[in-house]
Formats: structure tokens, sequence, C-alpha cells
């Protein structure tokens, strides 16, 4: 069952009625009863001010998010020379952004439940040597849910990645 147009609808079609022109070889359309429609259509007249900014707030941002710490270099050493255990391995390729991220933090948990001090996360390169999970896991990282979990972070000696991957290095748990 159709219902009848109300009121505002009637105007709306009166509106769009007098604004639309047929198609070459068309015929007008035809205008609501005259009882419904009125004699001139009525738009709503809208009004915007201007955005100004205000001069004397302050804009508040964020604080940057600041780097991981580097590991120290006797640590970056000894694991570099493979005297000191990198325990676990964390392969990121293939992956995007927010499954790596969350893929890195439940392996950091993980990895400091069991006690493990050193781990490597291998991010790749991307194809022009600047891949987007390369640059996003130092900041990933450096985010105050993990601050409690790593210890220092630095690029990977050639033989495990090199600049495609990371060591971590992980606090105690406490």
């Amino acid at each position: 069952m159709k219902r009848k147009p109300g009121p505002d609808e009637l105007r709306l079609w009166a509106v769009v009625t007098a604004t639309v022109r047929p198609s070459a070889g068309r015929s007008p359309v035809k205008a609501p009863p005259e009882e419904a429609a009125p004699a001139k259509p009525v738009v709503p007249a809208v009004t915007m001010k201007p955005f100004i900014p205000d001069a004397h707030k302050k804009v508040v941002r964020p604080p940057p998010v600041q780097p991981p710490q580097a590991i120290e270099p006797g640590r970056k050493r000894r694991l570099t020379r493979e005297r000191d255990p990198i325990d676990l391995r964390l392969d990121l390729h293939g992956l995007d952004q927010d499954r790596a991220r969350a893929a890195l933090i439940a392996f950091l948990l993980r990895a400091q439940d069991e006690g493990v001090r050193a781990v490597l996360v291998i991010t790749g390169k991307g194809y022009t040597g600047d891949g987007v999970l390369r640059r996003r896991t130092p900041e990933w990282l450096a985010e105050p849910g993990l601050r409690h979990v790593v210890a220092g972070v630095s690029t990977a000696h050639g033989r495990h990645g090199g600049e495609g991957a990371l060591y971590v290095a992980l606090k105690r748990r406490g």
C-alpha cells in the first residue's frame, strides 16, 4: 500500500522539479497537485560562520615518542659475536602493520615471562630499503606499554639480518 507524501516531502519535490530541466527529447515532469504544493518553494537558509582560530589558545600536542634506548655496546658486541645467545626470533615478513604490532607485543611479553634476555626481530627492509615495518617497529618498542619489557634496541649485525633486523634486549621480570 502506498502512502501519500507529507507536506515537507511535497515542498522538497517542488524544489527539485523547479531546479531540474528534462533531457533533450523528453517531456517535462508533471507537477504535484496545486493544493499540496506551496506557491513558492521554501529553502532553509544556511548560515555558516567562518572558522577563526583563537590566537590566545595554546595548541596541545602529544609529546613525541622517544626512541628506545640503545643496547649497551658491550652487550651488543656479545650478541653480534654470538657469545650471548639470541634466545628467540620473530619474523614479521608478510604481515600488515596491525598484525605485526600485535605479534610483536605478544612475542615480547611472552619472551619476558619465559626469562629470555635477548631476541631478534626481523622486519625486512621493504622494496626500496625504507619498509613500513622497519620504520614503525622502533616506535612500537618505545610505547609506554612496552617500557617495562624493553631494555634496549639496536640494529642487527649483517649475519643476523643487518638493517632489516633488530636486537631487542629485554628487562628481567620483576
